[in-house]
């Protein structure tokens, strides 16, 4: 990796002090000027006292500032395209792009060519993630066989393997009764399931939110309704089976009261949403603007607003990027025929933290959204400052302004409907396992 790119540092074992920061942890609610020790892999020692005593001998020091110094962020929803999308994504450019985004740890979504429902599948992707070196990648196996929801996979031999969770990724399983076992027998292991949320029959060939947009536009709808139903469908389902449910990038009001009632009825069900969603509304999509086709689609403004208050009153746990990269011959077509997916790896954390800049969360609480309840989620030791824990940090300017140029970024796909949008907040180093990845050539 070129230094000139930002990716710096592969020294490994070293003591590292990093001094006159503001300590961000979410886990813990430290909000406080302090230092940060790391050893090795590990942090040694943090807080307000930290170093009091003085600098161990030979230790690196990085002085922070005063900039945040927070848990590297952990994203839960990733397509890298690798293997057999290779033009799109790499886990190489993917994992430069999650780098340069303060993401340290990243979980890939399995749909991949072949798809992750094989050990063997599962085993590449280790060993290119080893290869690669740069971020965490950790990988989601399949549901079902091919994602055709009809035959499950090994559940069980595959988290044997590494896998952390299970899902078919795009596609939703329509099948209940399928469904009823993968959810029954990965309880029996305590395993997670993630669903696509959307009723196959009632999106098919919808391309956009169903609505005064699409009708203006002279396009197929995809109705809101849609992804309540797959969701209450389920969290039946859950309550049959006692089975560990999440819901992935929820986008429609509906879906949040759904999941709001299941939580106060003591269901164990999580979901997500991303940036796009409490970001974005169906206007985005404009003129036919291929970047704005998302699955999901974008929806209306009420449903903006009430993703905002999900986010706010925590019945949405964790943002993700749902990073989608796409090559320009999908997206430069008839908006009917465009793929879906925006990649979202370097923007996820200045979008999030509009939610702080607007007064909707706290900065803790906004953090927290992309680190240790994501974290949590995927029971990963990752996420938290605390002492013994993997010392995976990002260093960030929540007050710096730019402005997005997709040229510049490191995914291999541009597809963004971001490009020149104000920003307010800068990732200015990203550090995995106590070694820096990445930092800023511009400080």
């Amino acid at each position: 990796m070129p230094e000139s790119a930002g990716f710096v540092d592969r020294r490994a074992g070293l003591r590292r002090a990093f001094v006159n920061a503001r300590l961000l942890d979410p886990a813990s609610k430290l909000d406080a000027p302090g230092a940060l020790l790391s050893e090795g892999t590990r942090i040694l020692d943090v807080g307000p006292r930290a170093l009091n005593d003085g600098l161990p001998q030979g230790a690196e020091v990085i002085d922070c500032g005063g900039r945040c110094l927070a848990p590297g962020l952990i994203d839960m929803r990733v397509q890298l395209r690798e293997p057999g999308e290779e033009h799109k994504e790499t886990i190489p450019s993917g994992s430069r792009a999650a780098a340069a985004g303060g993401v340290t740890a990243m979980v890939c979504l399995p749909n991949t060519a072949p798809p992750v429902d094989d050990v063997s599948v599962v085993e590449f992707l280790a060993r290119r993630a080893r290869e690669t070196n740069i971020v965490k990648i950790y990988t989601y196996g399949a549901m079902t066989r091919g994602f055709k929801g009809r035959e499950m996979t090994e559940l069980g031999i595959l988290a044997s393997a590494g896998v952390l969770a299970f899902t078919d990724g795009i596609h939703a399983v329509a099948d209940a009764l399928v469904m009823r076992r993968v959810l029954s027998y990965a309880k029996t292991f305590g395993l997670l399931i993630i669903q696509h949320p959307e009723d196959p029959s009632l999106a098919a060939g919808g391309t956009m939110n169903e609505g005064e947009v699409a009708t203006r536009l002279g396009l197929p709808g995809i109705p809101s309704v849609a992804e309540v139903m797959m969701i209450e469908r389920d969290l039946r389902l859950v309550e049959l089976t006692g089975g560990r449910y999440h819901v992935a990038h929820v986008s429609t009001a509906e879906a949040v009261e759904a999941i709001r009632k299941a939580k106060a009825r003591g269901l164990d069900v999580t979901c997500d949403t991303a940036p796009p969603y409490f970001t974005l509304n169906e206007t985005a999509v404009g003129e036919y603007r291929t970047f704005a086709k998302l699955s999901p689609p974008l929806r209306r403004e009420a449903d903006r607003l009430a993703i905002v208050e999900g986010l706010a009153d925590g019945t949405i746990d964790a943002i993700a990027s749902d990073h989608a990269p796409q090559d320009q011959e999908s997206k430069r077509l008839p908006f009917i025929q465009a793929e879906y997916g925006m990649i979202g790896l370097e923007t996820l954390l200045p979008l999030s933290l509009a939610l702080y800049h607007q007064k909707k969360l706290s900065l803790l609480d906004t953090l927290g959204l992309l680190t240790a309840r994501p974290g949590a989620i995927l029971k990963l030791k990752e996420g938290t400052l605390k002492r013994g824990q993997p010392a995976d940090l990002v260093l960030f300017d929540p007050e710096r302004e730019w402005r997005t140029d997709p040229t510049k970024f490191h995914s291999k796909s541009k597809n963004t409907l971001f490009e020149d949008y104000p920003m307010k907040g800068r990732v200015i180093r990203t550090i995995v396992g106590g070694r820096t990845v990445f930092e800023r050539p511009d400080g």
